[in-house]
């Protein structure tokens, strides 16, 4: 904005032109107030929440430099790969999980909605007793994959910076935030991509868990390696099969040791029989090492053929379909609510 170049002859003048000038600043910056310690433009449109009520100021907007200052002020004890128990801050820490967990190429709000995601996942961890001398761990098959900054910023090359930036931009812009039922944080799981539906906590680990339900999901063809194969011969089955499952009876024509397989309404294998003994979709994917549960099986005549389809457990969020979700318009929030049945997304801390 320009400024007039006038003389100001009386003192008394000044002091008004100061007092209009503190005003108008005053004005200015009046919209920009929180509810629950969010933005209101973030939550809803002009001044109202979301069932339409107005929303009223709590607390004016934090200073440019205070962004993210909730996850700066907590800290992470993390057991890295080789054993070590190194403390970060919060956001430090989920800077090195989302670019482990998640493409860094993915949509901004799939990003973010894998930021709450795993922030409440270690919210969870940080109140339990999984590791004597640290919260969380960096190894994915016990809990979340990490990597440091300057391992994911040489693994991107040419796109460290981008990449970098957007995944400061996802942790910074849900800062403190996670996804919560019944008021408390949730078991946050997720994994790399559906076969059309996630699946029930049930299918997989036997117990039901209510924010944990079967839901479509809308990734596809564009997943790399979305379907795979895994041939195996029949000794080899036969020897992993008995050495899991003494019980199994693998003797007689190979073709006839599957049974048929039960299945949920996303063509995932809820059970099928093996020499005899009935095994769940996830038994059968962690014995012959299968991307998912979403699979069928045939006998060739020389070997057993595995015909797959998506990639992980199948519980929880979707990497790939949180980035289609977000592809067409969705937030993190509704790609967060949507993944896990009935829950919110609040302030962890």
């Amino acid at each position: 904005m320009g400024r007039e170049d006038r003389r100001v002859r009386t003192g008394g003048t000044r002091q008004a032109v100061s007092a209009a000038l503190i005003l108008a600043v005053g004005l200015f910056f009046l919209p920009a107030l929180v509810v629950r310690g969010e933005p209101v433009y973030q939550r809803a449109g002009a001044g109202e929440l979301p069932n339409g009520e107005l929303a009223l100021p709590i607390a004016p907007m934090p200073p440019a430099e205070a962004a993210g200052a909730r996850d700066r002020g907590r800290a992470v004890r993390l057991q890295t790969k080789e054993g070590d128990v190194v403390e970060l801050t919060m956001a430090d820490y989920l800077w090195g999980v989302v670019a482990a967990e998640m493409p860094a190429s993915f949509e901004p709000e799939a990003l973010k909605a894998q930021a709450c995601a795993a922030r409440t996942y270690t919210a969870v961890l940080q109140n339990s007793a999984k590791h004597p001398d640290a919260d969380i761990c960096a190894d994915s098959s016990c809990c979340q994959a990490y990597i440091e900054r300057s391992a994911a910023e040489a693994r991107w090359g040419l796109n460290a910076g981008e990449y970098g930036e957007k995944i400061d931009q996802a942790v910074a812009q849900t800062d403190g935030l996670g996804v919560v039922y019944d008021g408390k944080p949730i078991q946050a799981l997720f994994f790399s991509s559906a076969a059309g539906k996630t699946v029930d906590a049930a299918e997989v680990w036997g117990s039901s868990v209510a924010y944990l339900k079967s839901v479509d999901s809308p990734e596809g063809e564009e997943v790399p390696n979305y379907h795979s194969q895994t041939a195996l011969g029949a000794e080899e089955v036969k020897s992993l099969t008995l050495n899991a499952y003494p019980g199994a009876d693998l003797s007689g024509d190979p073709s006839s040791w599957f049974g048929q397989a039960s299945r949920n309404e996303g063509g995932g294998v809820i059970s099928l029989a093996l020499g005899g003994v009935t095994l769940t979709g996830g038994q059968v994917r962690s014995l012959f090492s299968l991307r998912s549960a979403s699979f069928t099986v045939t006998w060739d005549g020389a070997q057993f053929l595995f015909d797959v389809t998506g990639y992980g457990h199948g519980v929880g969020m979707s990497q790939y379909g949180a980035n289609a979700m977000a592809q067409n318009g969705s937030t993190f929030r509704d790609i967060l609510t949507w993944y896990y049945t009935g829950t919110e997304i609040d302030g962890l801390w």
